[in-house]
């Protein structure tokens, strides 16, 4: 658990300076919407897409933005790696149920 006071990214109190966030870079999971196989359009901005990253099949729903003619990836959205795809995709007919009595 982290300590009161300390920074979750370094300098918990060793010495050490804080370690600095990274911009995302190219070879990211969701740099752009050109990097994956838009699958779907839910609205506007957001998109169901199926991407490759490190050797690795990625199920991404994400939501997009524009900026200088490209549209580009937000941070609210979410990466499934296959067995979780699967796994969301086999309780479909539950989620359907649950909708079903709440709406």
């Amino acid at each position: 658990m982290w300590g009161r006071g300390k920074k979750r990214f370094g300098g918990g109190g060793s010495g050490e300076p804080a370690a600095k966030r990274q911009a995302a870079r190219d070879d990211g999971p969701s740099e752009s919407a050109e990097d994956g196989t838009v699958v779907a359009e839910i609205s506007k901005n957001k998109k169901v897409s199926v991407r490759s990253w490190k050797g690795r099949v990625f199920v991404d729903l994400r939501e997009f933005y524009f900026k200088d003619g490209k549209t580009l990836p937000t941070r609210k959205g979410i990466s499934l790696q296959l067995d979780q795809w699967k796994i969301l995709k086999d309780n479909i007919k539950a989620i359907n149920e649950a909708i079903e009595e709440n709406t």
